[in-house]
C-alpha cells in the first residue's frame, strides 16, 4: 500500500480537489491522506482564540465568514442535488457544531476539538464527491486509529494494530481516505500532532503499516538544493539520504517537517515528495540508500534565531559547567540548534524566544551574557565525514567576504552550518550556491 499525503494548497478549491484523481489511482491500494483546505487552520486557530478572550460575538462572526466560503466551495465541487445537499448537511453540521462550544466552558481542550474540524471537512468532502462521481472509497475517521502518549508521542505500535483492523474490514477496497494531523491524546480527547501535522501522520502511517512508499504532495518539485526564493537556477535533487533530509527539513526546507522523516527513517520507508501541480515532475526520493558519497548536496536557511554567549572564567579547567547551563534550557523546555566553545566562553542559539527573559536571569549567575537577535543559520549539506577533506574550506572560502558570528563542523557527518546576521541571508544563499553548485 502507499500512502499519499496532499496538504492545504492541494485541496485549495474545488477544482483542486476534483484534480486529485489526476494522482490518485483507485484501483491501486492507496490511502490518501488530506490536510484542512487551504487558509481553513489559520481560520479556526482565530475563531479558537476569540472564543479563549471572551469574544464570543467575534467568534460567531468569523464563523459565518468563514462558513460562506465554503457553500461557496460546495456549490462547485458537487455537480447533482443530491451531492450538494450532503455537502449543505456536512458544513452545517461543523460550523453549528463550532459554534455550540463557546456557549461553554471554552478551555484548550475545546480549542483543539475546533481545530480538528478542518481536516474532518476536507476528507468529508472528497469522499462525497467520489461518492457523487461513482468511485469506491472508504473514510477513515483517523481519531479511531492515530494516538499520542502522555509525553505527546506517537503510539506507533497502537496505530499499527488499530489501522491494520480497520484496513482488514475491507479486503475489496482500494481507496483510503483519512485526515492528517489530528489524533487522541492519552486521555482519550481530541488533540493534534502539532510538530509537521499532515506530513507527520503520513510518514506515522506508513512506518506502523510497513507501507510500500510514502508520498508528500505539495506544490513545488521535491527538494531544491537551494532556496528557489531568492536563488536563481536552484535544480531539485533527485535522491537523498533520511540524515541528509532531516538536516535540510531541520535547518529551513519548508517542503518537509523534520519531524516527519524520524519514523520512516527508523522503519525504512521510502519517502517521495511530489508537485501536485506537476505529477510528471520526478521529485525527491528520500531513503536509507539515497545520499550521494563525496557531494555537496544542499543549502538551507533558517530565520528567527537568537544567540546567546556565555563569557565566564569559571568554565577554565571547570567540569559541570556545561550541564548546569543546559539544565536552565532543559527547565525552560527550549531546544538548543547550535553551540560552540573555548575554554572561557560558549555560545548557543535557539529559536524558540518565549522564556528568553527568564533563561537570561539564570545564564547570567554564571558569567557575563550578550544576546544576538534576528540572527540566521545557514546550513550546507553533503558527505562531512572523516574521510572527506576540502569541503569546508569551500565552504568558508565562499563566504569569505561576510561576517561570521559563530561555525559548527564535526557535530554531524551531513553538515556545515554557519550563524550571521539575517541581513547578510541572501547574500551567504547565493555565494555559497555559486560557488558550491
Amino acid at each position: 500500500m502507499k500512502i499519499l499525503k496532499f496538504g492545504g494548497t492541494s485541496v485549495g478549491g474545488a477544482q483542486r480537489i476534483k484534480g486529485l484523481l489526476d494522482i490518485v489511482n483507485p484501483t491501486e491500494r492507496q490511502l490518501v491522506v488530506l490536510s484542512a483546505v487551504a487558509g481553513t487552520t489559520n481560520a479556526l486557530v482565530e475563531i479558537g482564540h476569540a472564543f479563549l478572550a471572551g469574544k464570543t460575538e467575534e467568534a460567531l462572526n468569523l464563523i459565518k465568514l468563514h462558513k460562506n466560503k465554503y457553500e461557496e466551495l460546495i456549490k462547485e465541487l458537487f455537480s447533482t442535488d443530491q451531492g450538494l445537499e450532503k455537502g449543505k448537511n456536512l458544513i452545517d453540521y461543523h460550523f453549528n457544531y463550532i459554534a455550540s462550544l463557546g456557549n461553554e466552558m471554552f478551555t484548550p481542550v475545546e480549542e483543539k476539538i475546533i481545530l480538528a474540524q478542518g481536516e474532518l471537512l476536507s476528507t468529508t468532502l472528497f469522499h462525497f464527491h467520489l461518492e457523487e462521481i461513482d468511485v469506491p472509497s472508504v473514510l477513515l475517521p483517523a481519531l479511531d486509529f492515530m494516538k499520542i502518549d502522555e509525553d505527546n508521542e506517537p503510539m506507533v505500535p497502537y496505530i499499527g494494530e488499530k489501522l491494520s483492523a480497520l484496513l482488514a474490514e475491507y479486503p475489496d477496497n482500494s481507496l483510503f481516505i483519512t485526515q492528517g494531523y489530528i489524533c487522541r491524546n492519552s486521555f482519550g480527547e481530541i488533540d493534534n500532532l502539532r510538530r509537521g501535522g499532515s506530513d507527520y501522520t503520513a510518514s506515522l502511517i506508513g512506518a506502523a503499516i510497513q507501507a510500500e512508499e510514502v508520498q508528500i504532495w505539495t506544490d513545488i518539485d521535491g527538494m531544491h538544493n537551494n532556496d528557489p526564493r531568492v536563488v536563481k537556477g536552484t535544480q531539485p535533487i533527485a535522491n537523498l539520504s533520511f540524515d541528509e533530509a532531516a538536516e535540510l527539513a531541520y535547518f529551513g526546507a519548508k517542503i518537509l517537517h523534520p519531524q516527519s522523516v524520524f519514523p520512516a527513517q527508523r522503519y525504512n520507508v521510502p519517502v517521495r515528495l511530489l508537485n501536485t501541480m506537476d505529477p510528471q515532475a520526478a521529485g525527491t526520493l528520500i531513503s536509507k540508500e539515497g545520499g550521494s558519497k563525496g557531494q555537496i548536496r544542499a543549502i538551507a536557511a533558517k530565520d528567527g534565531i537568537t544567540a546567546i554567549h556565555i563569557h565566564s572564567s569559571r568554565m577554565l579547567l571547570a567540569y559541570g559547567f556545561l550541564r548546569k547551563i543546559f539544565e536552565i534550557f532543559e527547565r525552560y523546555k527550549t531546544p538548543i540548534d547550535m553551540i560552540t566553545t573555548s575554554e572561557v566562553a560558549v555560545s548557543l542559539t535557539v529559536d524558540d524566544t518565549r522564556n528568553l527573559e527568564d533563561i537570561i536571569k539564570e545564564v547570567e549567575d554564571f558569567g557575563s551574557v550578550h544576546v544576538d537577535y534576528n540572527q540566521t543559520i545557514v546550513c550546507v549539506v553533503g558527505d562531512f565525514s572523516a574521510n572527506t577533506h576540502g569541503y569546508a574550506a569551500k565552504v568558508l572560502d565562499a563566504i569569505k567576504h561576510l561576517p561570521l558570528r559563530m561555525i559548527s563542523y564535526g557535530g554531524s557527518d551531513y553538515n556545515v552550518s554557519i550563524l550571521l546576521d539575517n541581513s547578510h541571508k541572501t547574500e551567504a544563499l547565493r555565494s555559497l550556491h555559486n560557488r558550491l553548485f
